[in-house]
């Protein structure tokens, strides 16, 4: 019996200069679709996101934070790495999107206009970056149950996510996440600060809701031709709306909780189509001892997307 195959979609955090790097000197199709998306980005603001990508004088240890570029540069591979895949034939049974991947999703599913996500994200930029204060995001490796246990985490900071059964994301203001780390430090708990200068998913972003919401109606949402996955709800949404694209930048990642829920009634084939793969070792860890599920990636840190291309299509074959 045929695998439905499951496009997924990760959000901020997952980003770093150079992603995808090899697909874009190498792959036809990726990179005219990053030129396309490009070109858009430019008449609209400006500046060219691929410039900043794949700047020379930067390198991937090198921290890629500024939300004005990481938003637009995260949606542009996701989006243009579907296409390599949706004109090789391989076509998507459901997309799953998370946190800004939502928006990969549905301009995916033909839900939104590229030309509409991508004003919707720099929209958010403008107003995060004139309304919000600076904040963080922590990636927390233990027991999500770790949060409420323990008062210097959920009195510090909020739960943005919770990723697979020890790994979970906090987010907050930046005072308060400090005393945080040096807590988690004290105790000898593993954690890593997300390349992010806001805290997305909390309190923190509030300062925009009413704008930002008010900014989102004058697009227009289609009925999504692909289902589509939510990591917010954890199920199957029929429709779009513009409360929909508040919710997912607003609260929290149910990501471990969607991909149980997938397993009840299927086993899939994942494809992490994220620049840096996160999704898939989520998922790997998710999965029970005797799932047939398969799951793959193509971009991370380490390269081998144009090989890694090769292997999903031949899995296809």
């Amino acid at each position: 019996m045929r695998k439905p195959t499951i496009f997924m979609f990760s959000g901020q955090g997952s980003q770093y200069y150079h992603m995808g790097k090899q697909l874009y000197f190498e792959n036809i199709v990726f990179r005219s679709w990053m030129s396309k998306i490009n070109d858009i980005v430019y008449q609209h603001a400006g500046f060219s996101v691929v410039d900043k990508i794949y700047n020379e004088e930067r390198s991937k240890a090198d921290q890629f934070d500024d939300v004005l570029y990481t938003h637009l540069a995260i949606f542009m591979v996701e989006y243009s790495l579907a296409r390599v895949l949706i004109e090789s034939g391989i076509k998507p049974d459901y997309v799953l999107g998370a946190s800004l991947g939502e928006f990969t999703s549905a301009a995916v599913t033909g839900a939104i206009l590229v030309e509409d996500a991508l004003e919707c994200l720099l929209n958010q930029v403008k107003l995060i970056t004139r309304y919000c204060q600076k904040g963080s995001m922590i990636a927390i490796i233990h027991s999500p149950e770790l949060y409420n246990q323990t008062s210097m985490l959920s009195h510090h900071s909020e739960l943005a996510g919770i990723n697979y059964y020890s790994h979970f994301i906090i987010s907050g203001d930046n005072e308060k996440l400090v005393n945080v780390e040096k807590y988690l430090k004290s105790r000898k708990i593993i954690f890593q600060n997300l390349p992010v200068r806001y805290g997305f998913h909390s309190s923190n972003i509030d300062p925009i809701g009413g704008e930002y919401k008010k900014s989102l109606c004058k697009f227009s949402f289609e009925k999504p031709k692909i289902p589509i996955i939510s990591c917010l709800s954890s199920s199957i949404i029929k429709d779009v709306s513009s409360e929909h694209f508040w919710n997912v930048v607003r609260q929290p990642i149910q990501f471990q909780k969607t991909i149980i829920k997938l397993e009840e009634f299927n086993q899939f084939k994942y494809i992490d189509l994220g620049p840096s793969g996160t999704f898939a070792s989520f998922v790997k860890r998710i999965l029970s001892k005797d799932s047939l599920s398969e799951v793959y990636d193509v971009i991370t840190p380490f390269g081998q997307e144009v090989n890694k291309l090769r292997k999903i299509k031949e899995s296809f074959i």
